[in-house]
């Protein structure tokens, strides 16, 4: 084990606490190490960017350490009680296989012979490439689940998405699906894609295991992915053969006629769908070998289905896709081609009836005649989907999009995608302000309940939003090409408490890039466009953007003074300064809280945000507070942090009551008063009670060992 007090022992826990800053007590945890460091090496250090600035500021602490008993003190114990990079607790297991599968004997060959070949210090990587339809995603899980044994250590599978005109999941996303299926929480998930990948490289380590990416676009997609871990196989599911991968190509053709026989007829009977013999020849024809064609045709072989009249249209999985919709009722019809328009991954009833300008009970019976053709599929990805939903396979929608242009019109397919946006602004604001009832919004909105939509807590209000969130962030890419910059930017400041409680910074930066655009074409000098820019900013500093978010701020803080608007130029201020906490330039950060304070006298007594203007003083006081710890200023910070307390001991913020008292209770132990620090900690426990705040309990129960110690004896 290293010594605590190496140059190589300090970089690795400076390193191990820059990943941990996906959740509150590591963001704590950094803030505090760049204190420690400021006084261990008597002036200011600014947070390291990069290995080759963690392993000097980590050469400086130990020359500094050196000639100090009481700072290596310190750091000692700093170092044991410090976040560390979470691993796996989970075994990822593969959902089932399909019950029918035929053929495929070289394939599967295939994908054995690279999956079990001698080590030689090469990735296994085998690509599965074909037409949609197929069957490559079915090939791939289906090998799988026969070889789960040589694979006990887990199975991991994403949805990539790549499909259509969509471009897919991007690199850093890729990770974190795969981590969440390690058991790793969200909050514990580096930010940075590097921080993944490390992390990935450590969970997969010593193990075997299985990783199927399914609906793969690019290369740029898996290359994160890949490991010299001999034990880890990878499957990729695409199109095409994906340049710039270095893979075992596996090329998918159509099913052999016999076996096509085999599928079509086990299929229908599994169905109860009696055979029209006479029917088959024209069946097998018109689907070409297509294993998603023969599946869509085992419903239709009663001789009154099949048009057997009907030639083989060159493409068997379009021309299943016809077959389906030409044996649907006029309302499903409808149905399917204007909820088309858009991939929306989890169809619901409610967002249906608004598309369709229906009541519920019918959209919902229409959602299950679509279904019931195989023409909608259940959402079963998990990550954004609330139960009870449909998605639409990327063929369909390529198919069905069109057909609305020419039998409903191009009027009515883009109302219906109006309808549709209008109901996610409809019901993420609702939901937006039950999960987070503190703080200001631009303009104040009370939106109006969705009818019968009654959030029991804030949690539940935050479930809602997670569990559509997909659908939201479809809808603010489809606001901005409608030219809807109201709806961009009410859809993103309702998803901020999502961005806030929850993370998903990557998932969310598109849609925040977006209302940037948005707001900006529609009116540059807009207190709309200073509020995205703030948004964007507080994202990308989750994200480790420094640079970006400084300029995001400096931009919002620029239009809010332009356009006096006080509320929101103190915001764009004090994020600034919390991205100052971050960089370590205590100093500076100090300054714009200061700054955003004088601001904050600018507010009227009617003015926006002007009912908020106590909480938000608190608020400063709270990172006056911490700024003053970080440069060693004890009573200061002391004194600011007890005048925040004072705040929010009077309201019923149970959260950011624990906050502060845990800010003052880590001053004082960094002071040298644990003693004084215990009962500050055992009250933040007990506000955090029913607050099922996991990781500030973790950071908490911590720091009441170290002052429980021979130091605080």
């Amino acid at each position: 084990m290293l010594e605590l007090t190496s140059t190589a022992a300090i970089a690795a826990v400076l390193g191990s606490v820059a990943t941990a800053v996906a959740n509150e007590a590591g963001k704590a945890a950094w803030e505090s190490a760049g204190g420690l460091v400021r006084r261990i090496v008597g002036r200011e250090v600014r947070a390291p960017r990069g290995r080759d600035e963690l392993d000097s500021v980590a050469q400086q602490v130990h020359d500094a350490l050196r000639h100090n008993p009481a700072l290596t003190q310190a750091w000692t114990a700093f170092a044991r009680s410090a976040p560390r990079p979470g691993g796996p607790n989970r075994v990822p297991a593969l959902h089932a296989s399909t019950r029918f599968f035929t053929d495929r004997d070289s394939e599967r060959k295939a994908l054995s012979a690279e999956a079990f070949r001698k080590a030689d210090g090469r990735p296994r990587v085998a690509v599965l490439h074909g037409p949609q339809g197929i069957g490559t995603s079915a090939l791939a899980i289906h090998w799988a689940c026969t070889q789960l044994g040589r694979f006990p250590d887990g199975q991991l599978y994403v949805d990539l998405r790549g499909t259509g005109s969509t471009p897919g999941a991007d690199p850093a996303a890729v990770l974190r699906l795969l981590l969440q299926q390690f058991g790793i929480p969200a909050a514990e998930i580096p930010p940075r894609p590097d921080g993944r990948q490390d992390l990935l490289r450590a969970c997969t380590a010593g193990r075997r295991l299985l990783i199927i990416l399914d609906h793969a676009r690019s290369a740029a997609q898996i290359l994160p992915v890949l490991t010299s871990a001999p034990g880890v196989f990878v499957v990729v599911a695409a199109r095409h053969p994906l340049p710039g991968l270095d893979a075992v190509g596996i090329p998918v053709g159509p099913l052999a006629d016999k076996d096509a026989r085999r599928l079509l007829t086990q299929v229908a009977k599994a169905g109860n769908v009696p055979l029209d013999r006479a029917a088959l020849p024209a069946v097998l024809a018109r689907c070409e070998g297509s294993p998603f064609a023969l599946r869509a045709a085992a419903a239709r072989l009663v001789a009154q289905h099949w048009r057997q009249d009907a030639a083989p249209g060159g493409d068997a999985a379009r021309t299943a896709v016809a077959d389906g919709i030409r044996d649907l009722g006029p309302d499903a019809a409808r149905a399917l081609r204007l909820l088309a328009q858009r991939d929306w991954p989890a169809i619901g009833a409610p967002m249906a009836a608004a598309t369709l300008g229906t009541d519920e009970p019918t959209a919902e019976r229409v959602l299950g005649e679509l279904a019931d053709s195989h023409l909608l599929e259940s959402a079963t990805d998990g990550t954004y989907a609330a139960r009870g939903t449909y998605w639409m396979r990327p063929l369909i929608r390529e198919y069905a999009a069109p057909e609305a242009l020419r039998e409903d019109g191009i009027e009515a397919a883009e109302e219906a995608v109006r309808r549709a946006v209008r109901w996610c602004v409809a019901f993420a604001e609702p939901a937006s302000k039950a999960a987070l009832r503190a703080g200001w919004r631009l303009g104040d909105p009370e939106p109006p309940a969705q009818d019968g939509v009654r959030y029991a807590d804030a949690g539940e209000a935050l479930g809602a939003l997670r569990d559509q969130l997909g659908n939201l962030l479809q809808a603010v890419v489809t606001a901005e090409e409608l030219g809807d910059a109201d709806a961009v930017f009410r859809l993103n400041q309702a998803l901020w408490p999502v961005q806030l409680k929850m993370g998903c910074h990557d998932e969310l930066l598109p849609a925040l890039r977006a209302g940037v655009r948005a707001t900006e074409a529609h009116d540059p000098g807009s207190r709309e466009a200073a509020r995205m820019h703030t948004l964007l900013g507080l994202n990308l500093t989750e994200l480790d953007r420094e640079a970006e978010a400084e300029s995001a701020f400096t931009t919002a803080a620029r239009i809010e003074e332009a356009v006096g608007h006080p509320r929101g130029h103190a915001t764009a201020v004090e994020s600034l300064g919390l991205l100052r906490l971050r960089e370590w330039r205590y100093p500076e950060a100090y300054d714009c809280f200061e700054e955003a304070d004088r601001i904050l006298d600018g507010v009227t007594a009617d003015g926006e945000g002007s009912a908020d203007l106590p909480r938000a003083r608190a608020l400063l006081e709270r990172h006056r507070g911490r700024a003053l710890r970080g440069l060693g200023q004890w009573a200061e910070a002391e004194a600011r942090l007890e005048s925040a307390l004072t705040f929010f001991r009077g309201t019923d913020e149970a959260y950011n009551t624990a906050r502060t008292l845990t800010d003052l209770a880590q001053t004082f132990e960094e002071s040298g008063r644990p003693a004084d620090a215990l009962p500050l900690i055992d009250e933040a426990i007990a506000a955090l009670a029913n607050e099922q705040a996991h990781y500030p309990l973790v950071r908490l129960r911590a720091a009441r060992e170290r002052c429980e110690g021979p130091a605080g004896e």
